[in-house]
């Protein structure tokens, strides 16, 4: 892999409080706008990890750290909306093997605060976190090399962005040119009085679990689905080892894919990615979660994927499943193919969790009267966020899109059907050829 198809990095401060969409707008858009307006390129796509300093996680010495999974769903929402909302500005898809000038961004958050402290002659490296969100040394040791690295020009930015480079030093030498100041917002603290340090406690804490379950189309995976993705990977009860010696079992993360056949009466089905393409997308998307690799971008397959390399992909002949073991075998990822509206959430009893949005909090209800029939334990069910043009910050898009970018336009930026619209006039256009 060339440098120009390296990942870049934007390092943002940490986030305001409270961390809503308006707040989060004047915080991270011009920050935002700047790193993907540089980044967007015609020769193809370009990837972009932002990455968000906040504490977040608690029991650092116990068996499965804990955090306010409402919290920290919400953060990640609003940046994708956020993201979402510059990109349908700046005229930048958002979808994974988007083409030339699209950006596939991904969120992160790092668990770090301003009080954070390190002992003389520290050594950075990777520390198994029990969730996906990941402290600075272990982010600095597991995630590298970059083509670029964005930084607004705020002191409350620079602080823990100097610490991360510190962490860094050894595993990349960096050019002047490739450390790029860009314009910061403002962060604003109102809530309650208190540092964002104290922001970890506010909230009661979730619980985890051994195994999380969630399902989609994942068509031309948008941020929509990271999202989506991002929060059921957050609620993952993760060991720090498995293994003979261990009596844990790996935290297991079911996939549900829809199959090809459901997917004929979509509009615009013959643009509908297939599912082994659908599915190798989620996993190399949940790859950059989930796989800490020493190496950073170093093992990178053909898929673009984080440490690709480290994480053999089983497939069965059938092509109905996908799976992968990540962090040492104490995660495993399975896709499933399902052809109906349950997949196995009734055919799998030893599950504890469900993740939805909004859109299909119905469906949980019906897993779990499915589940009760069968005399199966009911799933937590977990509703994330929905991006669309509700909830974007409404008065953002009105002040910076243009006269053509209306909220119907914004909200079909982040839909699949949309993107396999644009697709077809694509192709209309150059003679009927799918792209």
């Amino acid at each position: 892999m060339s440098q120009e198809d390296w990942p870049s990095l934007l390092f943002l401060p940490y986030p305001p409080d409270p961390a809503n969409r308006d707040a989060l707008n004047v915080a991270y858009r011009p920050s935002l706008k700047a790193a993907l307006d540089r980044l967007r390129r015609p020769s193809g796509p370009a990837r972009l990890i932002i990455a968000i300093p906040c504490p977040l996680l608690q029991g650092q010495l116990i068996r499965s750290k804990a955090f306010s999974w409402p919290q920290a769903q919400s953060l990640v929402a609003g940046v994708y909306s956020l993201l979402a909302a510059v990109c349908a500005q700046l005229g930048i898809p958002t979808e994974v093997d988007g083409g030339p000038g699209s950006v596939d961004a991904t969120v992160l958050l790092i668990d770090h605060g301003r009080d954070r402290r390190f002992p003389a002659g520290f050594r950075p490296g990777i520390e198994p976190n029990n969730t996906i969100v990941v402290d600075l040394p272990t982010f600095a040791s597991a995630y590298f090399p970059w083509r670029y690295i964005f930084s607004p020009r705020s002191e409350l930015a620079l602080d823990v962005y100097h610490a991360y480079l510190g962490f860094l030093e050894g595993r990349q030498t960096l050019r002047q040119d490739q450390l790029i100041p860009v314009e910061s917002g403002l962060t604003l603290n109102i809530a309650s009085g208190k540092t964002n340090n104290d922001r970890g406690g506010d909230a009661a804490l979730t619980p985890t679990y051994p195994t999380v379950c969630l399902g989609g189309t994942f068509d031309y995976l948008h941020p929509g689905h990271k999202l989506l993705l991002t929060a059921g990977a957050l609620l993952l009860q993760v060991p720090r080892e498995t293994g003979p010696s261990s009596s844990s079992p790996p935290g297991r993360y079911i996939i549900g894919i829809t199959g090809d056949e459901m997917l004929r009466n979509k509009k615009f089905a013959e643009h509908v990615q297939p599912w082994a393409q659908r599915a190798r997308n989620v996993m190399a998307f949940l790859a950059q979660l989930l796989e800490l690799n020493p190496r950073g971008w170093r093992d990178e397959g053909q898929s673009g994927a984080a440490g690709a390399a480290s994480y053999p992909v089983e497939e069965t002949p059938a092509g109905e499943q996908m799976r992968a073991a990540f962090r040492g075998g104490t995660i495993e990822v399975l896709c499933v193919c399902i052809q109906d509206a349950f997949g196995p959430t009734i055919t799998v009893e030893d599950m504890q969790a469900l993740v939805v949005s909004g859109e299909t909090r119905e469906g949980g209800k019906a897993v779990n009267e499915e589940r009760a029939k069968k005399g199966w334990n009911a799933l937590a069910v977990y509703e994330v966020d929905v991006l669309d043009a509700e909830e974007a910050p409404a008065a953002s898009i009105s002040a910076t899109a243009t006269a053509t970018a209306t909220a119907d336009q914004y909200a079909s930026k982040i839909s699949s059907t949309a993107i396999r619209k644009k697709r077809a006039e694509r192709a209309a256009k150059v003679g009927g050829t799918k792209i």
